[in-house]
């Protein structure tokens, strides 16, 4: 549709061969009966416009499905803009309606059949789903083909009154796609985690007559077309405890049985990880520099995979190499290498803002990985003598609209020169400035607490000095331990790990002075808080300011009936998810008895807190009050929240570029001590990634610019990692597993 091209018309042989292969071949969903858009630009006459062509289109149509209605396929109905944009605003569906009559009128001319025995379908994609919801309908021999938001979300799926249709119901899917926020079409980027728990919603509702998913090019989409198919073929064969083995089966088939399960881990691996921001969404603010270790821990994923997909090549015999460099190897290495390369970007951006003189180095490490990315195209496309040459051209850096780039373009980085003499500068975990500053307030890390045992906070010490200076660090309390305690600086900075000995802790909350000395290039001090409880704790346990828990790791499950909770292994951006089924369930009062799932946890604070549930961005696939949960702490009574993924426009474009919608409530935590928080089935189909609790609140209007420095959530993209979990005897410093 986005070429000139037209399948039954550049070769009339097209269609026949098709149909002797047993293709079902058809158009897609703004091309109507059989001709391709790009034929009305060779042989229309007049404008697209029904009001004011109708004969003309009319013909138009009728030449086009003559051409192939001896062959099999499924007729598209219906009409949009010219070149697959929406109708007039003075579209009515009175003439739509109109519009599929006349094309169904054609369609029994030309066979000399009745209009039953042809395959038709109406695609209600975009503004065409709103002409549904305002009373457009279509002759009940018609298949319904909804579609997703392009994003794998699905729109809608059938009510139970609609499944009563004759033409049954399908769905458009989208593995690919042109548009808003962004085009996506360089790789792979749709786990079979979130493919199969949107299709089995499509499968439940009975939406199955026409499977149809948009691919754009084959080539990168080999895995999750066959996986579409297949489950397609066979829901029941695949439930989602056997997506593991589906990859297995996959990757044995290809590359044999003994790499199978590694090359099936490194093919979701790198999937999932995609996932969390599509790679043409991907910027050097993504992934947090300052906060929870986070551009750290995803460059030690994507490490990890490259090192695990060289191993397997190694391992492999030759013959399989250009296929393993195509399925897996590129994706893994050239995805790895776009995260560093944006992630290096962030930090030359950061260190030149903080004035360190080792910004240079990640400019340096960005221009590394940029030209690596052109050399890993440039091994694709040599493969096999050149067979799959171009295929990977597909810009993906430089995008600055939703359209992609011309050409493409090294994200800009910064350089930074050095004062004279020497200057001891430090920065602190937790915060985007850096000391001496005369606008910021003392430094203070994150929170520690004794249920961290082995955790460290970190202290960079730099130098924005062209002389280097030697430095000695120390605290006032003997309970401080540091990874070095003097060192040397010069153009590169030197981290120092900050940790506890939790045995000469005193009990209850304390705070260390580290002094940091340079000498005549500076002196300064940053504040470490900890806190070791007396009392015994149980659950999650709260520091600096917030609780974070992974759904799966609930500690009870209230069911009741036939519903059930379902955690669903690898699902979304961390852990996975739990969800409730069956899918079809009415939905459910929450209160008293009715089926939830429950998080203990400990706080030293009292007050409104709020907490942030993480969920899979699905969208209200079923007309009437949309998705809903329901959350309460303690005795209270449940709130029932909507998911609104599609509330605004800019909630749906947030929450599908960070595959995962946040949404939040309040709540009073009536004292310090043990809660339980509860989450409660409304509707089916929401799923629980994570929960994130905050009992301190972060100004996030001023945190980026650091004035102010105080516990809470700090701005990441994944959120903070779960917090610590267990019981505590209190006074012994010992740490016991829940």
């Amino acid at each position: 549709m986005w070429t000139p091209r037209a399948f039954n018309d550049d070769d009339p042989e097209n269609p026949r061969l098709a149909d002797e292969y047993g293709i079902v071949m058809g158009t897609t969903h703004h091309e109507p009966m059989m001709r391709a858009h790009a034929e009305w630009h060779k042989y229309g006459k007049g404008p697209w416009d029904y009001t004011k062509n109708e004969v003309a289109l009319r013909e138009f149509w009728r030449t086009g499905f003559a051409r192939v209605k001896d062959f099999e396929g499924i007729v598209s109905l219906g009409m949009r803009g010219d070149g697959d944009e929406a109708m007039s605003a003075e579209t009515n569906t009175k003439l739509l309606e109109r519009i599929v009559a006349d094309q169904r009128k054609i369609i029994a001319e030309v066979t000399g059949r009745s209009r039953q025995e042809q395959p038709q379908l109406w695609a209600l994609y975009k503004e065409v789903q709103d002409y549904y919801e305002a009373g457009m309908r279509v002759p009940d021999d018609v298949t319904l083909l909804w579609c997703d938001d392009n994003w794998g979300n699905l729109r809608r799926l059938p009510t139970p009154e609609e499944r009563k249709r004759p033409g049954g119901a399908g769905v458009y899917y989208h593995f690919d796609y042109v548009g808003g926020p962004r085009n996506y079409k360089w790789l792979n980027v749709t786990p079979l985690t979130k493919v199969w728990q949107q299709m089995h919603l499509a499968w439940q509702t009975e939406a199955t007559r026409i499977w149809i998913v948009n691919v754009g090019d084959l080539k990168p989409m080999e895995f999750p077309i066959e996986f579409f198919i297949h489950y397609a073929w066979n829901p029941a064969q695949w439930p989602y405890e056997k997506l593991d083995e589906y990859s297995q089966r996959w990757a044995g088939r290809e590359f044999g049985a003994k790499h199978a399960k590694e090359i099936a881990a490194l093919i979701d691996g790198y999937t999932k990880l995609n996932r969390r921001r599509v790679p043409e969404l991907m910027n050097a603010d993504t992934y947090s520099i300052t906060n929870y270790r986070e551009a750290e821990r995803v460059l030690a994923e994507w490490q990890d995979l490259v090192k695990r997909a060289e191993m397997v090549e190694a391992a492999l015999p030759a013959e399989y190499h250009d296929a393993f460099y195509q399925l897996v190897l590129y994706p893994v290495k050239a995805s790895a290498g776009l995260a560093e390369l944006y992630i290096a970007v962030g930090r030359n951006r950061l260190y030149a803002r903080q004035g360190r003189l080792d910004a240079i180095y990640f400019s340096a490490r960005a221009r590394e990985l940029f030209a690596a990315d052109r050399q890993l195209v440039e091994r694709y496309h040599a493969l096999g003598g050149g067979k799959w040459n171009h295929m990977m051209s597909q810009v993906k850096f430089g995008y600055t609209s939703w359209q992609s780039p011309e050409m493409e373009a090294m994200p800009a980085v910064h350089e930074v020169l050095p004062r004279p003499g020497a200057a001891l500068a430090v920065a602190a975990e937790g915060s985007e400035i850096a000391w001496p500053s005369y606008e910021a307030p003392p430094a203070v890390l994150p929170e520690l607490t004794v249920f961290h045992e082995d955790t460290t906070r970190w202290i960079d010490v730099f130098n924005r000095g062209e002389t280097p200076c030697e430095f000695r660090i120390s605290a006032e309390q003997p309970w401080v331990k540091f990874s070095n305690t003097r060192g040397r600086v010069s153009d590169r900075t030197v981290r120092i790990e900050v940790g506890v000995d939790w045995i000469k802790v005193p009990a209850g909350r304390s705070e260390a002075t580290i002094s940091i000395d340079g000498g005549e290039a500076g002196r300064l001090t940053v504040r470490l808080p900890v806190r070791k409880p007396a009392e015994k704790i149980h659950g999650f346990v709260e520091a600096d300011g917030h609780i974070a828990i992974n759904a799966p790791n609930y500690d009870r499950v209230m069911q009741r009936g036939e519903v059930t909770w379902k955690t669903l292994p690898n699902f979304g951006r961390t852990q996975g998810g739990v969800t409730a089924f069956p899918v079809l369930t009415p939905a459910v009062p929450p209160g008293g008895d009715s089926p939830r799932i429950e998080y203990d946890f400990h706080t030293f604070s009292a007050g409104e807190s709020t907490v942030e549930v993480h969920l899979a961005p699905s969208l209200d696939f079923q007309s009437g009050e949309g998705l809903r949960y329901a959350i309460s702490v303690d005795d209270e009574a449940p709130q029932i929240i909507k998911v609104g993924t599609w509330t605004t426009l800019r909630d749906w474009e947030t929450a599908v570029a960070n595959s995962v919608r946040r949404v939040s409530s309040k709540h009073t935590l009536s004292s310090p001590g043990r809660h339980v928080l509860k989450f409660w089935l409304v509707d089916p189909g929401v799923v629980l990634e994570r929960i994130v609790i905050e009992t301190s609140k972060v100004d996030r209007a001023v945190e980026p610019r650091g004035r102010r420095i105080k516990p809470g959530v700090r701005t990441s993209h994944l959120g903070p990692p779960e917090s610590p979990r267990g019981e505590r005897v209190g006074g012994f410093g010992i740490a016991l597993p829940p």
